[in-house]
């Protein structure tokens, strides 16, 4: 899963050795590049209205409902803006982790259940401009969502790595490079 507009960017380049890493690893390796698919963040009035009609709630994603039912790890990488996920990333969850693909709905006071045992890691590899103190100050809303919101729609043993190069407005080609060479170490250990 990845999310960033410019083609050019340090995200590109996480991507692309998050890609390398998990196929030098024999994964198989499909990515969604939510910009480059031109896919649509916003829930649209009817997919609103539709949202708890498990019939009718896949209707448009129905190509991202099958990757996320048939894989084994989802790895997240994007750029931290405004302490969280991209808009679009964020929108993406929105739209495809609903009702009878990503959990069932509560009845009276039970939580929500997870139906997607299939994942069993959660990757999250970000960057962003605050230092991790800032972040945690903050109660880093990214890293939550994903390591333990999406988590919990996953297998129960699901287990989570974050890999995040902070300070990135202050970084240095060492401090990228160095970043790079981690995640490609951590991604090709899965």
């Amino acid at each position: 899963m990845y999310a960033h507009p410019v083609a050019e960017s340090y995200c590109a380049a996480l991507r692309d050795r998050v890609v390398q890493a998990l196929a030098s690893a024999r994964h198989e390796v499909d990515v969604l590049d939510l910009y480059t698919d031109g896919f649509e963040a916003a829930l649209s009035r009817q997919e609103r209205l539709d949202y708890h009609d498990e019939r009718l709630n896949t209707h448009g994603i129905e190509r991202h409902v099958d990757l996320v039912r048939k894989c084994e790890v989802l790895v997240f990488v994007y750029p931290t803006w405004w302490y969280g996920l991209p808009a679009i990333m964020k929108g993406w969850l929105d739209r495809v982790w609903v009702p009878g693909v990503a959990f069932t709905l509560p009845q009276r006071d039970a939580p929500i259940r997870g139906l997607l045992p299939n994942i069993v890691r959660i990757v999250g590899v970000t960057t962003s401009g605050s230092p991790h103190w800032w972040l945690v100050l903050m109660g880093n809303p990214g890293r939550r969502t994903i390591t333990r919101g999406v988590r919990a729609l996953c297998h129960h043993s699901c287990r989570t790595r974050w890999l995040q190069h902070y300070n990135i407005d202050r970084s240095t080609d060492s401090s990228r490079a160095a970043f790079l060479e981690r995640v490609s170490r951590e991604l090709a250990r899965l």
